[in-house]
């Protein structure tokens, strides 16, 4: 089912605010991941905001779908999004890794129990919520209609335990199951496909049994649309390969891996909000 023009907007409009105050946290902190939290954005809006069958106010509803952010190193555009939607206090993210601080450099569910899991080495969140997806399955049987999200860097994939995650869920058919990949193409080191080359990343999925999807990780019809039909797909787990742009919406940021892993300083971070809240202002004269 198709958005309609007001509801991309008012998308766009969340997705903006979340991009501001990633800026914001990481000019705070002095440290921390750029290009990939801003690249997800419109996946993680799109998610809280019109998909994820949750409640801000009752985190622990039994009946909540489940997020797992596996790259745990974007967490500022998780944090940004959780405290937009109405997790806590959108001032608490300026504590971003500071001592003492909820909002640690990766996910870290004893400091915030809103988190569905801690996250930090690489490859191991397929696993988790693979795990999570066949427990609830052996609980809940298969009619069973909460899903499991798997958010996932291209990067990652480089891990073995990443596969081993895909086999498992493959075999066990597990159609609650649905990744999200983030096709950026870029990893600390330089371009993937410099570094580990991935493709053909469809038939890499297809061959564990994976239904697969490829889209505009910046389109919201394209994201809501593919998660519908994941739901309709009732033999196997679905993999969505979401293509985006690092650093999306900061013209300095976009398609550069050296951002990948560090924060801008006081003079880009200026120019980056301004991008921002001059683009923001945009939205919001359409939605007037």
């Amino acid at each position: 089912m198709s958005l309609t023009d007001k509801e991309i907007q008012h998308l766009e409009e969340k997705a903006n605010d979340i991009r501001l105050s990633i800026i914001e946290m990481l000019i705070e902190a002095g440290s921390g991941h750029t290009a990939g939290p801003l690249g997800m954005a419109d996946i993680f809006t799109a998610l809280y905001f019109q998909i994820l069958n949750h409640d801000p106010k009752k985190p622990d509803w039994p009946e909540r779908d489940r997020l797992v952010l596996s790259n745990g190193h974007i967490c500022p555009v998780l944090y940004s999004t959780m405290a937009h939607s109405g997790y806590f206090p959108v001032e608490e993210l300026k504590t971003l890794r500071k001592f003492g601080s909820r909002l640690q450099g990766h996910p870290h569910r004893d400091f915030l129990p809103y988190l569905e899991n801690s996250s930090g080495p690489l490859g191991s969140g397929l696993s988790q919520a693979t795990g999570m997806a066949l427990a609830d399955r052996i609980d809940r049987g298969d009619s069973n209609d909460r899903y499991i999200y798997c958010l996932m860097s291209d990067g990652e994939l480089d891990a073995g335990n990443s596969w081993e995650g895909a086999m498992l869920a493959g075999k066990e058919k597990l159609r609650n199951l649905i990744a999200i990949v983030d096709r950026n193409n870029i990893q600390i080191d330089g371009f993937t496909e410099d570094i580990m080359p991935l493709e053909n990343l469809r038939a890499r999925w297809e061959a564990w049994n994976w239904h697969v999807l490829e889209i505009d990780g910046h389109n919201f019809n394209e994201i809501v649309d593919a998660v519908g039909e994941a739901k309709a797909v009732f033999e196997k787990p679905t993999v969505i390969i979401a293509h985006t742009i690092p650093g999306k919406g900061v013209k300095e940021f976009e398609r550069d891996y050296r951002w990948h892993g560090k924060a801008p300083n006081k003079e880009e971070a200026k120019m980056a909000l301004n991008e921002l809240r001059t683009l923001g202002g945009k939205i919001k004269s359409e939605l007037e």
